[in-house]
């Protein structure tokens, strides 16, 4: 909530406020500044925007950032260096040992692009330790060939990614990476569709079963798989028709009993829905309907009516598909 992000973010600028004093905190309440919330167009709440050497113009925004701790870090990524040099096998084990997650890229020299890039990336995902060598001992130690960036996972790596002469798409694998902070395939509930909307992946594929049917765990081994090859494209999330309180996302996609399984993608920016076209969850049929839906050949799938002219006039709101997705989330 607002509430807890406030608090968050005052502790940051405490703590802060002993190590990094000319790095200055403020809060302003749009509600009573509209020309300063016309000017930094702010459409949503909270917002946090890093403004850097007095200009404001292009201030940063911070995004997806919940925690103190992780403001702390953050702020110090955009001020200092966002990685830790490392320069022997011992400081590499503790850096890895230290956190659930730590990302290491390990290089053949430090004056390369995709260091840049990789640089770039830790700003964007406080949530976890980077680490970067040039060693040959380290790279030796992990067997890992150099120039890739590898995901270490309490203490085992992960994966790994070859960074690319001339640089990646830093974007891609920030998106990458943060969908790390989540399972392969995460349950929907209330605890984790705040997560789930916090990994910035703007497709979606939701299946829709009872997770106590006969035929769940071959379905679910299916969908596994194919999330491990759509990670970073596309979030597999998993929602369970037997749990009355996920009532919601059913009317929004309008799932009916007699519907399930069923698979549907979400594209969170345009709010299009797709529909499986295929009634088996088989791999097969999954990575079909992955595929096609990113190289924009998937049919959209319409079942919302038009939002009504007075749905808002009422204390309770009407919801259509059209609207659902940004009102409630």
């Amino acid at each position: 909530s607002s509430q807890n992000l406030s608090e968050e973010f005052a502790e940051a600028a405490r703590q802060l406020k002993k190590e990094a004093p000319r790095i200055q905190f403020g809060k302003i309440d749009v509600t009573h500044q509209h020309d300063l919330r016309k000017k930094f167009n702010i459409q949503a709440f909270p917002t946090v925007k890093f403004f850097v050497n007095g200009s404001r113009e292009d201030p940063i925004d911070c995004k997806g950032v919940r925690k103190a701790s992780t403001f702390i870090t953050w702020v110090k990524r955009r001020t200092g260096p966002s990685t830790v040099l490392i320069n022997s096998t011992d400081q590499a084990e503790a850096i890895i040992k230290a956190d659930d997650l730590t990302v290491i890229g390990f290089f053949r020299e430090l004056h390369h692009d995709s260091v840049e890039v990789f640089s770039e990336t830790a700003r964007d995902v406080p949530e976890m330790p980077f680490g970067m060598t040039a060693s040959e001992d380290v790279c030796a130690n992990y067997g890992i060939q150099r120039n890739s960036l590898v995901v270490f996972k309490k203490g085992k790596p992960v994966h790994k990614e070859v960074l690319e002469e001339g640089g990646q798409n830093k974007l891609g694998l920030t998106r990458l990476i943060k969908t790390f902070t989540l399972d392969l395939v995460t349950e929907y509930n209330i605890e984790t569709s705040v997560k789930i909307f916090d990994v910035p992946v703007e497709n979606h594929i939701l299946l829709f079963t009872p997770t106590n049917s006969e035929t769940f765990n071959e379905i679910y081994e299916n969908y596994q798989s194919a999330a491990a090859e759509f990670r970073g494209k596309i979030l597999f999330v998993l929602v369970d028709t037997n749990e009355a309180r996920n009532g919601r996302i059913f009317e929004y996609f309008r799932i009916r009993d007699i519907d399930v399984p069923a698979v549907r993608i979400l594209n969170l920016t345009s709010d299009a829905k797709y529909k499986m076209p295929a009634d088996d969850v088989t791999l097969e049929n999954l990575k079909e309907f992955c595929q096609s839906y990113l190289n924009g050949k998937a049919k959209q799938h319409l079942s919302s009516e038009e939002i009504p002219q007075d749905w808002d006039k009422m204390p309770v709101k009407v919801l259509v598909g059209k609207n659902f997705n940004s009102i409630i989330f």
